[in-house]
């Protein structure tokens, strides 16, 4: 019986544990070419105002894509952001220069075309 309430806490312990996991605001990118193939090794930058977007100043958050053309930025504000992805000569100008609002807590995703 003392092993079963061990047991039985342990178990209670860990699902509570894990219920109280916090989920933080992160935006998930994927960046594809004019064509749709994803495009490795591109730079992500996202701004949270306008200003600062057109100036490239003040960047909120950044990574480069994976080799699937895929990155994971966390820990963002639940807000708008502009975006600059770049690959060689190749980038975002044009369209998907910002972003839809984020829900705060989940891992949001988008999709960026450059070309």
């Amino acid at each position: 019986m003392k092993r079963f309430s061990t047991l039985y806490f342990a178990l209670t312990f860990l699902i509570l544990a894990s219920s109280f996991q916090i989920i933080k605001t992160s935006l998930s990118v994927t960046v594809r070419d004019d064509v749709g193939n994803t495009v490795a090794n591109a730079t992500v930058q996202l701004f949270e105002k306008e200003e600062d977007y057109k100036h490239e100043q003040n960047i909120a958050a950044e990574g480069i894509t994976d080799d699937k053309g895929y990155l994971k930025l966390k820990e963002l504000k639940a807000i708008s952001y502009f975006v600059i992805v770049r690959k060689d000569d190749m980038d975002n100008t044009g369209g998907g220069e910002r972003t839809g609002k984020l829900e705060e807590k989940r891992v949001n995703k988008v999709t960026i075309i450059i070309q």
